[in-house]
């Protein structure tokens, strides 16, 4: 034994009852009769266990948990760098705890030797609580800082506490988003306070359904990061003006706010937003209930000259605001007003004349009863770059109303209109063709109160301007309106009839022969009543231009549509033939064809197409980096495989 054990001193073994000396021996008991004394090689630090009746009584606990966390808090600021703060952080969530109470600014700098680098490679996690992993948070490099989002189960304090250690020393962390909260370890102002303080270079934050955040994280945010330049508070009751005021005073840089369902924010936030952010560029103000004309009076008369983008949803404001938004908003060019129901006709009629949006390019208005025929008037008379407009639910505005506006808006670009019932037929005509030359794109949406023209109608004259025909779900359009359309629109580019279940190959062949200068993109998704004629009209006027084409729920186009598009049409890229009635045969047709270009094929719901059609889809496959096969039922799973090993660039859906 002593050759196998190299002690200093003696190598002697001592037997007999239990023995203690005075310098902090150890006593190992091996039987029940036989006690072995082996002498210390130097005198401990720190005293021996305890040895009573044969027995070791030992405390477990590391003698440093035994410090108190004023203790721990120093010592961690003096750890040399970011992977020793790391590796720490991971050894129990108490020492991640005290980690992310240490400001950035607190920790003593030291100069790493040439060639040695900080940089943490491991994430904090709790001991036996909670795991953490970079490889779980989003982490993207964004003009040299880091950005982190944290969703649902995984939003909690400990994670938010791992987020600031470890991106303290990797350039900072940039922008944060939290979306959602933890139902039993939700986010709190604990893990809102440990970003604030651990990461001071902040830029863009993120709060989305954390009720348990206040007041007191939000004044961590404003007290330490003072470079924020945007804030999105969404559904976030637990927060009140104080926040609010407290970010517009200590974040000079603030450019963009969005707060929505915060029923604790009121008109002292506006007040203060407009008083202390010379830099606010965009606000966005929805379901605010304390917000009213008082708040955004101020927050537009103080407002700087570079705010550019407003919108107010679902406040209860009056026809003063609005008169306010017209006197004083010389610097907007985007203005989305929605859901004021307190406004009438007055406020958007006075908005109009105040002759205050002078740089309006884009108005969006939904919802408000107070749009009628005479403060649409006013509004396209008022707002001489206004380049795009688009009403929807506005149930008052009428032809006339949308006449007027067409004349009075001269550098009118786009025009939308949804579910605007009032509007006729007889009203799109005349606005297409009373409208200026600079018109270029229409769209139609659920208008219910457009029925088909007779055959009498007047004749208008053309827009050379207009580009893009959008008309989705409008079952009155019909036929005859389409001829008229393609006499008003030959130079369309971009088609979109999708749900338009009332037109037939008559009605559409006049607008397709109309328009000269060549299709690109047409949607003819859900008219059911097309046939082949329409696909060989567009193949034969068109296919040198056709890029893309949808034929979504067209049940009457067949195979021999694939045949004429595989021949005629060499800039196809993008071609949907959902629920059509497509067979093997079709597919092999449009695989002998010449695509180059053909990049997405839907054949969702062609139950004809079988696993012959195997072949012809990896030819097609040279070029496809998209198909769609869902539903597909005469397609087995062994030639999914096959297809998903053969054209392993291209993303298969099955």
């Amino acid at each position: 034994m002593p050759a196998l054990v190299n002690y200093s001193g003696d190598d002697d073994f001592y037997s007999g009852g239990p023995f203690c000396s005075g310098d902090s021996g150890i006593v190992l008991s091996i039987g029940s009769h036989v006690d072995i004394f082996c002498p210390p090689r130097k005198r401990a630090r720190i005293s021996g266990p305890l040895v009573v009746g044969g027995s070791v009584f030992e405390d477990k606990r590391p003698s440093i948990d035994i410090l108190p966390d004023e203790c721990l808090f120093e010592i961690f600021r003096h750890l040399a760098g970011g992977r020793e703060r790391s590796a720490s952080a991971c050894v129990s969530k108490r020492w991640l705890t005290v980690l992310s109470g240490v400001r950035s600014a607190e920790f003593y700098r030291s100069k790493a030797p040439r060639g040695q680098s900080n940089d943490m490679n491991v994430d904090p996690a709790s001991n036996n609580t909670e795991s953490i992993s970079a490889d779980e948070d989003l982490e993207v490099e964004c003009d040299g800082y880091l950005t982190r989002c944290v969703e649902g189960k995984k939003a909690t304090d400990v994670r938010l506490a791992a987020i600031a250690v470890c991106t303290s020393s990797r350039g900072g962390l940039g922008k944060l988003s939290i979306r959602g909260s933890n139902s039993i370890r939700g986010v709190t102002d604990l893990g809102l306070s440990a970003i604030a303080r651990g990461c001071p270079s902040l830029r863009f934050l993120s709060l989305w359904n954390v009720p348990s955040i206040g007041d007191e994280g939000v004044f961590e945010i404003a007290r330490e990061c003072h470079s924020l330049e945007k804030l999105d508070l969404c559904q976030c009751p637990s927060i009140s003006n104080k926040s609010i005021v407290a970010i517009a005073e200590s974040c000079p840089n603030l450019t963009a706010l969005t707060i929505e369902s915060c029923p604790n924010v009121g008109n002292e936030s506006l007040q203060a937003l407009g008083k202390y952010c010379p830099k606010l560029q965009s606000i966005t103000i929805k379901d605010c209930p304390l917000i009213g004309d008082q708040g955004v009076a101020s927050l537009l008369s103080s407002a700087s000259a570079v705010l550019a983008k407003v919108k107010f949803q679902a406040l209860n404001i009056s026809d003063y605001s609005l008169a306010v938004i017209g006197h004083y908003g010389k610097s907007i060019t985007s203005l989305v007003l929605s859901g004021l129901q307190n406004v009438s006709q007055k406020g958007f009629w006075v908005m109009g004349n105040a002759r205050g949006l002078q740089t309006l390019a884009s108005l969006t208005i939904t919802s408000c009863r107070g749009v009628t025929d005479l403060s649409l008037e006013a509004l396209g008379k008022g707002y001489p770059s206004l380049k795009h407009m688009c009403l929807r639910k506005c149930c008052f505005v009428s032809d006339n109303g949308l006449v007027a506006f067409a004349k009075g808006a001269n550098s009118l670009e786009s025009l939308q209109l949804e579910e605007c019932n009032r509007i006729t037929q007889t009203g799109i005509l005349n606005a297409i063709s009373n409208c200026n030359s600079k018109l270029k794109s229409l769209t139609l949406v659920k208008c219910m109160g457009i029925k088909d023209l007779s055959p009498e109608s007047p004749m208008l004259s053309p827009s050379e301007s207009l580009r893009s025909l959008s008309i989705r779900s409008c079952p009155g359009f019909g036929s005859t309106s389409l001829a008229m359309l393609g006499k008003l629109c030959p130079q369309l580019h971009h088609l979109d009839l999708s749900g338009l279940c009332g037109i037939t190959d008559t009605g559409l062949l006049p607008l397709l022969e109309g328009c000269e200068s060549g299709l690109a993109k047409v949607n003819l998704s859900d008219c059911m009543n097309l046939t082949d004629e329409v696909v060989f009209a567009l193949a034969r006027l068109h296919g040198g231009t056709l890029e893309l084409l949808n034929l979504d729920g067209c049940q009457k186009v067949t195979d021999a549509s694939l045949g004429v598009l595989a021949n005629n049409c060499p800039l196809l890229n993008d071609l949907d033939l959902s629920k059509c009635s497509i067979t093997d045969s079709g597919v092999a047709a449009l695989s002998r064809g010449i695509q180059p270009n053909l990049q997405i094929l839907s054949l969702s719901g062609c139950s004809m197409v079988s696993n012959k059609s195997i072949t012809a889809l990896k030819k097609l496959g040279r070029t496809l980096v998209g198909l769609n096969l869902q539903h597909c039922n005469s397609i087995g799973s062994r030639t999914i495989q096959l297809l998903t090993e053969n054209l392993w660039r291209c993303d298969i859906l099955s």
